[in-house]
């Protein structure tokens, strides 16, 4: 059965599906931060330089996914080799830029040689 049809009766998914989505807000602060390694500041400083944008729970609570963490794990490494937050920052953006685009580049070629252009 497809995911998009399995949705409780509330239109959400259901929990099983909740648990492979890379983007679903799985862990709160403190568990983010044991999950990388980190500090809940080293958390937020990621977050005020617009690296990670994490949910907020009914109660106010950051939540973040595992897509975040592997962003915040990348940010972590380059850090802790000695580059300031803001650059690594932008570095790990400018990384998810370019294997979007290497992404975007191959669909398109392989677009191209079904339809017999390649």
């Amino acid at each position: 059965m497809p995911p998009e049809s399995r949705l409780s009766a509330e239109g959400r998914p259901q929990a099983a599906d909740r648990l492979d989505d890379d983007d679903y807000p799985a862990y709160t602060m403190g568990r983010a931060a044991e999950l990388i390694g980190a500090t809940p500041g080293f958390l937020r400083a990621l977050g005020e330089a617009r690296l990670i944008s994490p949910m907020r729970s009914e109660g106010g609570h950051r939540r973040y996914s595992r897509r975040q963490l592997r962003r915040a794990a990348r940010a972590r490494e380059l850090v802790d080799q000695g580059t300031p937050v803001e650059a690594a920052c932008r570095i790990v953006g400018l990384e998810d830029e370019l294997d979007a685009a290497l992404r975007a580049n191959e669909e398109l070629r392989a677009a191209a040689g079904r339809n017999g252009d390649g």
